[in-house]
C-alpha cells in the first residue's frame, strides 16, 4: 500500500509511474491489484488489459489530474490511443471512462473520480506491442555466478510480485540489477532465447513475456567463471537480437562481495527512519545523493527542485528523506546505496552503531 500526503504540484511514484496533480492538499493512498479476478470480464468485453490493475482511494482533496501509467507501445500503431479506455469497477458493476490524452506511457484523465479499482485498457488484440524492463537477480557463491533473469512488462505489477518472490534470496546475498530496457517495443506472448556465451547453463532457454496478471517467468543462468562480464542477449524466434546488456565483472564482484558499508539484516527504511535525524544533521552534501536518485528516476524534477532550492544542507537533506520515505523500498534501497558511497563515514559509524 502506497499512501502519499502532496502540498499543491505535481508527483510521480517512481514505482507504481502513477502520476498526479494537485491545487492544494491531498492524500491519496492505492496499491496493486490482480488481474486476474477480471480476466473473463475483459474477454466478454473485448478489452485486454493495457496497464497496472489500481485500486486507488482519495483520503483528502481531490485530484486536477491523474495520469495513469500503460505500457502499451504506440509507436507502431498510433491508432491505439484511440482504442484507449479506463476501466471502474465497482460494487454494481463496471463502467468506461474516455481518456483526455494519452502520451508514451501514461494516460491522463482530468478531475477524476475513483471507483474501488481504475486502470487503462484498450482494444483486444493478442499481438499487442508493449514496453518491457529487464531485472537480474544475482550472487556470487563459490566462484559461481548464478543469476535469474526476468522481462517484465514496464509500469505494472510484476516487479513487485518479482521483488515478493526473490526477497529471501536478496536476504542470502543476492542483488537486484534493473538493467537497460530493450530499445523497442515486443510482442506481448512472445518467447525469447536468452544467450550467454560464458554461462555453463541457462534453465529454461527461453523466456516468456507474459500478461499483468501473471508473474513473470525466468531464466536461470550459471557462470562457473567469476572472472569475465556477464554478457546477455534476448533473441526472438526470428532470430533478431531484441535486447543486449553487459554487466561488468567489477560492478557484479562489488554487488556480490558487500564491504562493512552494507548493512546485514537491517532493510533501508528501517536503517532511514531510525537515524533520520542524525542524517540530517550529518550529511555533508545532499546534492550528489539527489543527483543519484534523479539520475535512476526514484526521485522527479518537481522534487528535486525542491531539494536543491533549500539554503542549507540540513534542509536539503530533509527535504530529500521527506521525498523518498513514502516512496517504498526500492527507492530508500537506492538512497541508502547512494548515502554509502557518498557518506562513507557516517553510514558506516551509524550502522555499527546499530549493531
Amino acid at each position: 500500500m502506497f499512501r502519499h500526503r502532496t502540498p499543491k504540484g505535481s508527483y510521480e511514484c517512481t514505482v507504481s509511474g502513477l502520476r498526479w496533480l494537485c491545487e492544494r492538499d491531498v492524500v491519496l493512498k492505492y496499491h496493486f491489484r490482480n488481474w486476474e479476478p477480471y480476466s473473463q470480464l475483459l474477454q466478454d468485453m473485448q478489452y485486454t488489459q493495457g496497464g497496472p490493475l489500481l485500486d486507488i482511494t482519495m483520503e483528502l482533496g481531490e485530484l486536477e489530474e491523474v495520469h495513469l501509467p500503460h505500457f502499451v507501445c504506440l509507436g507502431t500503431n498510433p491508432s491505439l490511443r484511440n482504442e484507449m479506455k479506463v476501466l471502474h469497477v465497482e460494487e454494481h458493476g463496471v463502467s468506461l471512462e474516455e481518456v483526455h490524452e494519452v502520451t508514451r506511457f501514461h494516460a491522463k484523465i482530468l478531475h477524476p473520480k475513483f471507483s474501488v479499482i481504475s486502470v487503462i485498457l484498450r482494444l483486444l488484440s493478442w499481438n499487442i506491442d508493449v514496453h518491457c524492463d529487464v531485472v537480474l537477480y544475482l550472487a556470487v557463491k563459490r566462484s559461481t555466478v548464478i543469476s535469474r533473469l526476468y522481462l517484465l512488462l514496464r509500469n505494472s505489477s510484476q516487479k513487485e510480485a518479482v521483488q515478493e518472490r526473490e526477497k529471501n534470496q536478496v536476504s542470502q546475498g543476492y542483488s537486484e540489477l534493473v538493467l537497460s530496457s530493450p530499445n523497442g517495443s515486443l510482442k506481448l506472448n512472445s518467447w525469447f532465447a536468452l544467450k550467454n556465451p560464458h554461462s555453463t547453463s541457462i534453465n529454461p532457454e527461453k523466456i516468456q513475456l507474459l500478461p499483468a496478471d501473471t508473474t513473470p517467468s525466468c531464466c536461470k543462468m550459471i557462470m562457473r567463471n567469476t572472472g569475465v562480464d556477464i554478457e546477455m542477449e534476448l533473441i526472438g524466434d526470428d532470430e533478431r537480437t531484441v535486447w543486449k546488456s553487459v554487466v561488468s565483472k567489477d560492478e557484479y564482484s562489488k554487488d556480490s562481495h558487500p564491504t562493512s558499508l552494507t548493512l546485514p539484516g537491517i532493510p533501508a527504511e528501517e536503517f532511514l527512519k531510525k537515524h533520520r535525524a542524525k542524517l540530517i544533521q550529518g550529511v555533508k552534501n545532499p546534492m550528489p545523493i539527489a543527483d543519484d536518485l534523479l539520475s535512476k528516476d526514484m526521485i522527479g524534477d518537481e522534487e528535486y527542485s525542491r531539494i536543491k532550492a533549500e539554503t542549507t544542507e540540513q534542509e536539503q537533506m530533509r527535504e530529500l528523506l521527506n521525498a523518498v520515505l513514502p516512496k517504498g523500498p526500492e527507492v530508500m534501497g537506492a538512497c541508502l546505496k547512494a548515502l554509502s558511497e557518498h557518506e562513507h563515514h557516517l553510514v558506516k559509524y551509524l550502522s555499527e552503531s546499530s549493531t
